[in-house]
């Protein structure tokens, strides 16, 4: 089975994943785009950040909670993450 990502911030989302959890739609039903820290009921939960200040933010999570070295987390993310749903059209 594939991993599906969050199109949003590119965190590995799942049902049973505490942090990162589906995202939810207006309806109430389950986002298979989207995680919850991303998109609740139909919406972006920060509409307003930027895709620089997203590389940025996920950078860090990445140095911080997973030992990345800061070089290695900001290329990652200045590749992977403009290629994602939410920032293509930006």
């Amino acid at each position: 089975m594939q991993e599906k990502f969050c199109e949003s911030c590119g965190a590995p989302i799942g049902a049973n994943d505490d942090m990162y959890g589906y995202g939810t739609e207006a309806n109430g039903t389950l986002s298979t785009d989207y995680c919850k820290t991303c998109y609740q009921d139909g919406q972006f939960t920060n509409p307003n950040i930027t895709l620089d200040e997203m590389i940025n933010s996920i950078a860090a999570i990445m140095v911080k909670d997973f030992g990345f070295a800061p070089e290695d987390a900001m290329e990652q993310c200045k590749e992977g993450i403009p290629t994602l749903k939410r920032w293509r059209s930006a």
